[in-house]
């Protein structure tokens, strides 16, 4: 699909998000492809490495496309974009988001579920949904959040509403580099993959895995959290908001 560009290239494949007049908000038909990918990738063993990108320079990904989840149950699309991401988590391959611009929503979501972050400097984090659409996320995400950035900046992150810039996400072990060429940067990370054990890098994979599903699973009634959430004022007043290119007026 035009809007999901895969290409394969000596043991690694690349997709770039490539809406960039949306800042490459994730529609349903994009993380469909995704989910098809990581599902064709779970088993091959000439693959190396997943890397993650944004196109246009200003965005890796937006969150998701809003109209998405007026068409749907939004308590089961996220139920369904959260296996998506726990298939991406579990390839066992090493997956890397080159992040070059903002990284929020959907879009870290994506980002905290691969192994390995680089980033430009003017690159930015979080999940600013407090002041935009008033939703919730699925609490396995909120604790992938945590222990990718910490607590701290995750409860700024979503509490403050705050967006954290590349240089502090680095310096919490958030981001393996910060650089101004990206792609420099992850062809030496690339390099060194293909150069080491497939096996230790799959078993390690399987390791942490398993430590994360013991510690970020979702807590008995995280979905009917949600659906209040979504069946809620404040939701019907933050998508009013966005599509009125309004500030929302919440209670």
């Amino acid at each position: 699909m035009d809007e999901l560009r895969i290409t394969r290239t000596d043991g690694v494949v690349e997709v770039v998000f490539d809406r960039p007049q949306r800042h490459n908000a994730f529609t349903r038909a994009m993380y469909a492809a995704m989910k098809d990918l990581c599902a064709e990738l779970a088993d091959d063993t000439s693959v190396r490495a997943l890397v993650l990108r944004g196109a246009g320079g200003r965005a890796f990904a937006a969150g998701n496309e809003i109209s998405d989840f007026l068409e749907q149950d939004a308590v089961a699309y996220e139920d369904w974009i959260r296996e998506l991401l726990e298939s991406l988590f579990a390839l066992p391959q090493v997956t890397i988001a080159a992040v070059d611009g903002v990284c929020v929503g959907g879009g870290l979501a994506v980002a905290t579920h691969c192994d390995l972050r680089i980033a430009t400097p003017h690159s930015r984090f979080g999940y600013p949904i407090a002041k935009t659409l008033g939703n919730a996320l699925a609490a396995s995400i909120v604790y992938r959040c945590a222990t990718v950035f910490g607590e701290p900046l995750t409860r700024e992150m979503l509490l403050a509403a705050r967006l954290v810039p590349a240089e502090r996400a680095y310096a919490v072990g958030a981001l393996t580099a910060v650089t101004e060429d990206l792609d420099g940067e992850l062809a030496t990370l690339l390099d060194g993959l293909r150069r080491v054990s497939g096996v230790t890098l799959r078993a390690t994979k399987s390791q942490l895995l398993a430590r994360a599903r013991t510690l970020e699973a979702s807590p008995e009634g995280d979905a009917d959290l949600l659906r209040e959430v979504y069946t809620g004022p404040d939701f019907r007043e933050g998508v009013r908001a966005f599509l009125a290119k309004e500030r929302p007026a919440f209670g």
